[in-house]
């Protein structure tokens, strides 16, 4: 048996528990012999030895089963709710935003109406008071001033004053008839043969004949009569 031989085995089964470094001393035909093995050599050999286990044992696994058996796999159960329904606010806006404008609108156009009323109450009430500056004038026929007027011409001056044009004659065609008379509004008598201005209670002013002039007198004292407006 060969000494070297020998003693390497027995260094290299004894390394491990030998320390860091294993030292064997021989004689052998005068020679002096070391041999040395560290022990994470010896180490890293038994790591390389397990891992080769290791191995083994996972190429060599081999999983059987019953050609009858039934492999099945399982699905959660998943449950699914209506997604809610989305309210658009902006068309409920829009709707109100659209309600508040024709209100706004309604109201102006109702105040427009009435402003118109009175600004015609008011022209017409001002018809009136310049009808009444017209008296003890003069008739005189196919007249148009104080200094002499017939029915028609004293109309048409007491609209004029006020800044309206009319008709001299038939004025009332130009107007709407009315039988809720306000002052200032035309009255028309007898089918169109005579015409003053209403000054309200019954009364009117109108030039009337050459014998009396212009004067404040009953609506009924002169016939039969029907009332025009520019309202």
């Amino acid at each position: 048996m060969n000494p070297l031989n020998t003693l390497s085995k027995a260094v290299t089964t004894n390394a491990g528990t030998v320390g860091r470094q294993a030292v064997v001393l021989a004689a052998a035909s005068g020679l002096v012999l070391t041999v040395g093995l560290p022990a994470q050599a010896a180490d890293a050999d038994a790591s390389k030895a397990e891992v080769s286990s290791t191995q083994q044992l996972v190429v060599t696994a081999v999983v059987t089963a019953e050609p009858t058996a039934t492999v099945s796999f399982e699905s959660p159960t998943v449950a699914t709710k209506e997604a809610p329904k989305v309210v658009q606010p902006a068309a409920k806006d829009a709707e109100r935003t659209a309600a508040t404008t024709e209100e706004a609108s309604e109201a102006v156009t109702a105040k427009s109406a009435e402003a118109k009323d009175a600004a015609a109450t008011a022209a017409a009430s001002g018809l009136a008071a310049i009808a009444y500056t017209g008296i003890g004038s003069p008739y005189v026929w196919g007249g148009t001033t104080p200094n002499g007027w017939d029915c028609s011409g004293f109309t048409q001056w007491v609209y004029a004053q006020a800044g309206i044009s009319i008709p001299r004659v038939n004025a009332w065609t130009a107007m709407t008839p009315t039988s809720t008379p306000s002052p200032g509004d035309l009255v028309m008598q007898n089918g169109g043969a005579h015409v003053g201005i209403y000054v309200g209670n019954g009364m009117m002013i109108s030039a009337l004949n050459p014998g009396q002039g212009t004067l404040l007198h009953s609506v009924a004292s002169t016939g039969t009569s029907s009332f025009y407006t520019l309202r």
